[in-house]
């Protein structure tokens, strides 16, 4: 039986537990990273610290390594293969999390963070290039991806919140830490071996051939929108769980509750990842990506401006074009890049826009504290508005194609 006919019943060319498995490593790299903003009122209180804000900035070791580490992640799994990244991925991230929740003091804390920062690169720049190899819609698989990563960061606000209230803050961490070792496992065991690496691999060609001068500007103007995009994701997510509660404040005051509220809006806002995917196999990226990124200015402005129910109801909003974003980048790789260089492009973009963003997190606590979450979610709205500006400088698909017809 050929390789063809096996992976013919998988979504992407995989028998399908592997598929699941791949999507399901998405949700687990995007719930580990903000357990601790969800538990991190109950941490401070613990460490001996006055308010979440004074803790908040240990975490931004584990974003800065989530994007830093993207680069040499891309690069061995086109140099070593995908899979055993994948298994390494699995099994280090859920150490990790066992060790987080065994710390006794901030700097262990942020020590283990950034451990599982690292780990949690892998991700990204193996296991998205993994999920759509030789697949004939990549936008669709994508869109099916991005919405297991973020119900990843739904199940972090609700199981986190539950734990917190019921167990305690470490049991968040140590519970998702053990399963995920379990998940390392049977992947290993499932996952058929690779006959070749990606680099020395034929075919998976670009869907549009680029001249190296266009694909260049591609590349830079798809890292600087990434950067922004970044940005407003882990503003928002990062920051979501302490919004709502300042915004409820008075009127539900239960952590488990607030989680789910978060939980519920993270999971809807999700579904927008798939229509997005099916829309980026059927149309050109610029004028969707645009419209998209125009839309949340005023969205962020309203945010800015509502307390309670209608706080609710506005960040649901915009978590829905915020996360409906996420497949452009994943989505231009596969259109513009060949599969045997995929992971080493994902990873240097990651590296940067990861890198940067990671900015975010660890100006979050100190500018709230400063300056309160309706100014800072003005200068998210600005970012915003740059990002629509950087978006207008990609080339019309039809034009970006062009001179690689020209002999």
């Amino acid at each position: 039986m050929t390789t063809s006919t096996q992976a013919a019943p998988s979504l992407a060319g995989f028998p399908r537990v592997v598929s699941l498995l791949l999507n399901i490593g998405h949700g687990i790299d995007h719930m580990f990273l903000l357990i601790f903003a969800t538990a991190v009122a109950s941490i401070a209180i613990e460490f001996g610290y006055s308010s979440w804000t004074d803790l908040m900035p240990y975490s931004v070791g584990a974003f800065a390594l989530f994007g830093l580490g993207a680069l040499p992640a891309g690069r061995l799994g086109d140099l070593w293969g995908r899979r055993i990244m994948m298994i390494i991925f699995f099994a280090g991230i859920g150490a990790a999390a066992l060790l987080v929740s065994l710390t006794q003091n901030a700097w262990q804390l942020a020590a283990a963070l950034t451990l599982l920062g690292a780990f949690a690169s892998i991700y990204h720049p193996v296991g998205i290039p993994m999920l759509v190899q030789n697949v004939s819609n990549p936008g669709a698989v994508i869109g099916i991806n991005g919405l297991a990563g973020n119900l990843g960061i739904a199940v972090a606000a609700l199981v986190t919140g539950l734990l917190v209230k019921w167990i305690g803050w470490r049991a968040a961490f140590a519970i998702p830490g053990a399963i995920t070792v379990v998940c390392a496992i049977v992947f290993a065991n499932l996952c058929p071996r690779e006959v070749d690496t990606p680099s020395t691999r034929k075919g998976g060609k670009a869907k549009v051939t680029l001249s190296p001068a266009m694909l260049a500007r591609v590349f830079l103007v798809m890292t600087a929108a990434a950067v922004a995009s970044s940005l407003l994701f882990n503003f928002t997510t990062n920051g979501n769980a302490q919004l709502l509660s300042q915004g409820f404040l008075g009127v539900i005051e239960d952590p488990a509750v607030l989680g789910a509220l978060l939980a519920s809006i993270y999971t809807i806002a999700s579904l927008a990842q798939i229509v997005v995917g099916r829309l980026i196999d059927s149309m050109p990226f610029k004028p969707l990506q645009l419209w998209m990124s125009v839309v949340q200015i005023p969205l962020l402005i309203f945010v800015a401006h509502t307390q309670d129910w209608g706080l609710f109801a506005a960040l649901l909003v915009v978590m829905v074009f915020i996360f409906g974003s996420i497949p452009f980048t994943d989505a231009m790789i596969v259109r513009y890049v060949d599969d045997r260089l995929r992971s080493r492009v994902a990873g240097m973009r990651l590296t940067v826009s990861f890198g940067i963003s990671s900015l975010a997190v660890w100006l979050l606590g100190p500018m709230v504290k400063g300056i309160g979450f309706s100014s800072a979610l003005w200068i998210m709205a600005g970012i915003a508005a740059i990002k629509a500006a950087i978006v207008l400088l990609l080339p019309d698909e039809p034009a970006a194609a062009e001179p690689a017809r020209v002999k």
